[in-house]
């Protein structure tokens, strides 16, 4: 038996003498707890409350009880307590009051203080949960959360964003914004790579060296940077330090998938291909990326610059059916074959995953509109293509120069305006620009494109269709609680270009709410919000595949951009955090 007693009976041994604290009482409230005795825990909690009133851990555990009891503003009361009166970076208080909040079904007030731990918690303990958490406010509040930052991954969205411009080949913008993170955060490796890795893309291979001088100052072992840095010492010259690097590579053996492929690309570059082959055969066995084409085109190239030719065939008829829309894998097998018929070998094969840059020119000499959306959705392509106007030879350049004129991009503008100050390519250069800034600037990419002149055989204005206007009177009443009057006149500008590209075969659109979600979808990517089209698809209550095929027709009709189009595609050199 337990009881408090008297130092005199203490020493005469009779009873156990026990000490009546905030311990004791936190100790039979976990008891409780156990037995699922929710009543006595919680008088327990508040026992030990009374005894250590400024111990904010006990008034948070007397609030998780009330909390588990369905008491959800009597726990959010004692929280606020904590917060306002005992100890205000108690920051996991406001993420138990989310919880409450939502549980209260006052998802505003749910949202409120979700955001505040994000923004304010440094240790990112209920992170995971909170993800979770932000899910559910955002289906059921029908709209995205105000989040400005995650305090306990300071700089990760920002170089999550640095690191999709560059995959985009938008090196002047990821460079901006990678310059900030590492500013603030000097040991944020990650973003010196990639830094490291814009410069070397936009010519500026000194600092390049030095970003990554400044990695391998902090961490000699960073697998990304040596690799990085082998790349630039081949493009250099730098054959003496080159061969050194190259010896060391080749003996690591990488763990991490992210390293794996990092080695195995590089490898390619430094034609080490044998070794190339060997790490992206190890990557196909993962089943996380084993069914990627890319990949197996990838391994393709590795295995037909190293003669493995049987190995070739096998993984581009594999890429093929992975990707049977793609004319990458046939048109490889096809040069396979008539290269092995000819008794020739194979010429050397590019690791990237698209058409040789001559064949595209050839296919796309006629198709100004499937060379725009190409280059607009395939970020490599993309960024091939400002190499070869930096660091191609005069003809490539030239080529290049002439074709680009066709892609209304504020980016591709000023690559061209450096461009047209070198000859011969002024000219050239000169006349994409006066297409490229044809348009004032404060139209939107929709308007300057719904005022193009639309060849059609019609003579005159198409007749309005009853059809065509309800889907814009559908998407106006549902967008209104979103979206804002740019987008949603935008979207309208959009409709009216689709209809004018089809008429006059326009069809009768019998499942309005499809288009709606289709053109919300495309509006969003045009104005750079993160969408996708599961949540088009909810918005309109329409399948999400509905949505998939209206928006491919809109898009083929109209040209446009689509942001991420290519994100399947595995980015060959950007380093994750």
């Amino acid at each position: 038996m337990i009881e408090r007693t008297s130092e005199n009976n203490a020493v005469n041994g009779n009873v156990i003498p026990v000490t009546l604290d905030a311990n004791f009482f936190f100790e039979r409230a976990v008891r409780s707890l156990d037995r699922f005795q929710y009543d006595k825990a919680l008088k327990n909690f508040r026992k030990a409350v009374e005894y250590e009133p400024e111990n904010p851990v006990n008034h948070c555990n007397m609030a998780g009880i009330l909390s588990e009891m369905g008491k959800y503003k009597d726990s959010n009361d004692i929280l606020t307590h904590v917060l306002d009166e005992i100890d205000p970076t108690m920051t996991e208080c406001h993420f138990y009051m989310a919880n409450n909040y939502a549980n209260m079904e006052n998802f505003e007030e749910a949202e409120r203080s979700l955001v505040t731990y994000l923004q304010e918690d440094a240790s990112g303990e209920f992170l995971a949960e909170s993800e979770e958490l932000m899910e559910l406010l955002q289906y059921e509040l029908d709209r995205p959360a105000p989040l400005v930052r995650i305090r306990s991954r300071e700089g990760v969205v920002e170089h999550d964003r640095a690191r999709s411009l560059l995959e985009e080949g938008k090196f002047p913008q990821a460079v901006k914004l990678l310059e900030e993170i590492v500013q603030n955060i000097p040991d944020f490796l990650a973003a010196h790579n990639n830094l490291a890795l814009a410069y070397f893309y936009m010519g500026r291979f000194a600092k390049a060296k030095e970003c990554l001088g400044e990695v391998l100052k902090q961490d000699p072992g960073n697998l990304h940077a040596l690799c990085n840095m082998a790349i630039f010492l081949q493009y250099a010259g730098d054959q003496d330090q080159l061969a050194g690097l190259v010896r060391m590579l080749e003996a690591t053996v990488p763990f991490h998938q992210e390293h794996v492929f990092k080695m195995a690309t590089t490898m390619g570059i430094l034609g080490k291909h044998q070794t190339a082959y060997g790490h992206f055969r190890r990557l196909l066995k993962d089943e996380e990326v084993g069914g990627d084409a890319g990949l197996y085109h990838y391994c393709a190239a590795a295995a037909s610059n190293s003669g493995l030719h049987t190995e070739a065939i096998r993984c581009w008829q594999m890429a093929s059916r992975l990707d049977p829309e793609s004319a990458v894998p046939k048109f490889f097998l096809s040069q396979m074959q008539q290269a092995q018929s000819e008794g020739r070998p194979l010429p050397p094969v590019s690791y990237n995953y698209q058409l040789p840059f001559q064949e595209q020119l050839k296919q796309w000499k006629n198709n100004t509109d499937s060379f725009t959306e190409e280059v607009q959705n395939n970020p490599l392509l993309r960024a091939s293509f400002f190499w070869a106007l930096r660091y191609g030879d005069a003809s490539t350049k030239l080529q290049v120069t002439e074709a680009l004129r066709w892609i209304e991009d504020d980016e591709i503008s000023d690559v061209l305006k450096g461009v047209s100050e070198q000859e011969p390519l002024q000219e050239a250069a000169l006349l994409s620009l006066q297409r490229l800034i044809g348009g004032s600037p404060e139209e939107s990419v929709v308007q300057r494109a719904a005022q193009e002149p639309v060849v059609s055989s019609h003579k005159g204005p198409p007749e309005w269709k009853e059809d065509w206007q309800r889907v814009i009177d559908h998407m106006a009443a549902v967008m209104d609680r979103r979206l804002d009057a740019a987008q949603k006149r935008d979207a309208e500008l959009l409709w009216k270009q689709f209809i004018a590209r089809l008429y006059p075969d326009v069809p009768l659109f019998r499942h309005a709410e499809g288009w709606c979600a289709a053109l919300e979808y495309l509006t969003a990517k045009l104005h750079g919000h993160p969408v996708t089209y599961r949540e088009a698809a909810q918005h309109y209550g329409v399948s999400v595949s509905m949505v998939s095929r209206y928006a491919r027709r809109i898009h083929q009709a109209c040209g446009l951009t689509q942001d991420g189009a290519a994100a399947d595609i595995l980015p060959p050199f950007t380093e994750n955090i």
